[in-house]
């Protein structure tokens, strides 16, 4: 409906309704913090008196809000909440876990029972004993940083805002504009038997639109999506992006990109800006160096891993300028956290994936470093998406880092390419079951010719491996070029778990990688493959700025 007649139909109590809920689970929150330690002592000390060799008690609530609007209509306004307890307990070198929306005495004591119940119902069929190493004891709060909580923000505030971007889009040209955004609040609360005990909150927002363009005579169209990621951040991620412009351009560039010719398939040098770069390293650095799935633990859900044990200090991943880190402690990343829900400090606990082109670590939770003989335990790699989700492996933010030249920017990466494309904006990704073989495409792609912009191709996808596409990388962006991308819905496991992380990038030069045309691939008509001479949209010029602005 329109947002007048969203006004009117919603009525006050309704908005009142949502608004309410925040404070209501907030002030529940509060309670559940004085509440916590005696809950706790209670379930450890039965699971130890029930045999257990180790335990930890878990709270969870969960906010989510999401907004939705297309053109001048509000879609849809969607809000709930969770809260529940869990128990985890080992058992004679078995797992067992139970978990409640109900958090009482007696629930909780009859969840330890079914947990160790679980456990020992394993010991007639299990291959191995699961060990896990002694953590230190850590109590404390943690809380993310934020400017405005975006759940103390009006609907009406918000629902203009989205209206604000597809004016903009409209007023552009744009034929359609779909806006929405999407905020999640997480309070955790851990405590085990090696005397851990805490509390942390965090928040995360992901504002975003598609536009879309339509050539009725020719009867083709071309979209382009918004390049803002998301982020462990308040309101102040969506206030203070210039949104209204980057409809603007994105309605123009979708008019260039429709006019643009079909790209010819071949053998091309790349380079790919961090607003596309970071769904790459996540799909073939991120997924592959899961140790649980490289052991081969985790594969119905997209696979293993051509990432194996024996390849650790060995396996040229990438080139040697090639450094990708893992963290759980950058400013605004979405796996950013004070302890993962293992009960891991997760200060200190930044690791090297690829140094200077090796591959160095997998990611790791609790129990899995002994499994290859690693020394340091876990790396803080543990992650529950609800309070009744087992804790499993999960990916840290993971980040390509600057090239040793600081002075290095985008436009001088382009200067190094005679014929080539400059890839902005993630689209599409494609990526077989041992996270080796892929294809992605992108939102908007810069003819590069005799190393500056000229133009834009259209149906371009860019195809590799994993380790050739990494060892094909010859030139890096520096500091200032650095962005910080990421995704809300990381998906892993059965029963399916979906998790935040976000990948920092530089823009990265890569040579001779081979490049489809997706039209061709997919059997439909292409425009012409002479190129179009006609000028950029795109600054280039790096300065820690969205490739967009």
């Amino acid at each position: 409906m329109h947002r007048r007649d969203w006004i009117k139909g919603t009525s006050a109590a309704g908005l009142a309704l949502i608004t309410n809920r925040w404070s209501a689970t907030a002030a529940e929150a509060a309670g559940l913090s004085d509440r916590f330690a005696g809950l706790a002592e209670m379930a450890l000390n039965k699971a130890q008196s029930l045999g257990a060799s180790f335990a930890d008690f878990h709270l969870m609530q969960t906010d989510k809000e999401s907004l939705f609007v297309r053109e001048e209509m509000v879609q849809g306004v969607n809000a709930g909440s969770s809260l529940g307890c869990s128990v985890r307990v080992l058992v004679n070198g078995a797992w067992g876990f139970a978990a409640s929306e109900e958090i009482s005495e007696a629930k909780i004591t009859s969840l330890v029972e079914a947990a160790v119940a679980t456990a020992k119902g394993q010991a007639g069929w299990r291959s191995q004993p699961i060990e896990i190493e002694k953590l230190p004891a850590n109590v404390g709060k943690w809380e993310l940083p934020i400017e405005v909580d975006p759940f103390t923000v009006s609907l009406e505030e918000k629902v203009e805002r989205l209206l604000g971007i597809n004016r903009s889009a409209l007023g552009a040209g744009a034929n359609y504009c779909y806006s929405h955004v999407s905020m999640v609040r997480e309070r955790k609360w851990l405590a085990n038997t090696f005397g851990s005990r805490t509390e942390q909150s965090r928040v995360r927002i992901h504002p975003g639109f598609s536009i879309t363009v339509v050539d009725q005579k020719k009867g083709e169209f071309a979209s382009r999506a918004s390049m803002l990621p998301p982020r462990g951040a308040g309101y102040e991620h969506l206030r203070d992006w210039d949104a209204v412009a980057e409809a603007a351009l994105a309605v123009e560039q979708a008019r260039e990109k429709m006019a643009a010719p079909s790209v010819k398939p071949g053998k091309m040098d790349l380079v790919i800006a961090p607003s596309n770069l970071w769904l790459t390293v996540h799909e073939t650095v991120g997924h592959p160096t899961e140790l649980d799935r490289s052991l081969g633990y985790e594969a119905n859900y997209a696979g293993t891993s051509f990432c194996t044990p024996d390849k650790l200090d060995t396996l040229r991943y990438g080139s040697e300028i090639v450094n990708i880190f893992a963290d759980r402690t950058a400013d605004n990343g979405l796996a950013t956290i004070g302890w993962d829900d293992d009960g891991v400090a997760t200060a200190g606990k930044e690791f090297p994936i690829i140094k200077d082109g090796i591959f160095s670590n997998f990611q790791m939770a609790i129990g899995q470093a002994e499994l290859i003989g690693r020394e340091g335990g876990s790396n803080g790699c543990s992650y529950a998406d609800s309070f009744d989700s087992f804790p499993i492996q999960r990916m840290p933010n993971i980040s390509l880092q600057p090239g040793k030249d600081d002075a290095v920017t985008t436009q001088d990466l382009i200067a190094g390419v005679e014929d080539g494309i400059y890839v902005d904006g993630n689209g599409s990704w494609s990526i077989d079951q041992q996270r080796y073989n892929f294809q992605f495409t992108g939102q908007v792609f810069h003819r590069i010719k005799n190393g500056k912009l000229d133009g834009m191709y259209r149906d371009v996808a860019y195809q590799g491996n994993s380790v050739d596409f990494w060892n094909a990388c010859d030139g890096l962006g520096g500091r200032d070029t650095y962005e910080l991308g990421g995704a809300f819905n990381c998906g892993k496991g059965q029963p399916g778990q979906v998790a935040p992380v976000s990948h920092g990038a530089v823009p990265g030069r890569f040579r001779q990688i081979n490049i489809l045309n997706t039209a061709e691939e997919s059997g439909k008509k292409v425009a012409s493959l002479d190129p179009v001479q006609s000028p950029s949209t795109c600054d280039c010029s790096g300065g820690g700025k969205t490739s967009w602005a």
